[in-house]
């Protein structure tokens, strides 16, 4: 059987290659070609978040690791465009995290 490369289907995943997805039942992270990046970003209420992008999972693998990561670290979050976002400057700690669940992590 040949490998899918492309489908019109909503429920094709372009990362596991499989319908419906299987990203979150692989257990490992894709193979990356760039680092993820951890930032602290402040917005204009003076408060701030950690903002983890460029991070290579489906939307719904992305909602499951934040779940993981707000457990943790005790917090609020959220997926805005793509990018987790954690309230409060936890950089050192959510990198911490994304190591142990084997990504390789750029600090900004």
């Amino acid at each position: 059987m040949s490998e899918i490369f492309y489908s019109t289907d909503p429920n094709f995943c372009p990362h596991c290659k499989h319908i419906p997805c299987v990203c979150n039942q692989l257990g490992s992270p894709k193979k990356q070609t760039e680092p993820v990046r951890v930032r602290f970003m402040k917005n204009a209420k003076g408060s701030g978040v950690t903002r983890v992008e460029r991070l290579p999972l489906h939307p719904q693998g992305k909602e499951d690791l934040l779940k993981k990561i707000k457990k943790s670290l005790g917090c609020g979050g959220t997926v805005k465009e793509g990018a987790l976002e954690v309230q409060g400057d936890k950089k050192a700690r959510v990198a911490q995290i994304l190591e142990k669940e084997g990504y390789k992590v750029r600090l900004l």
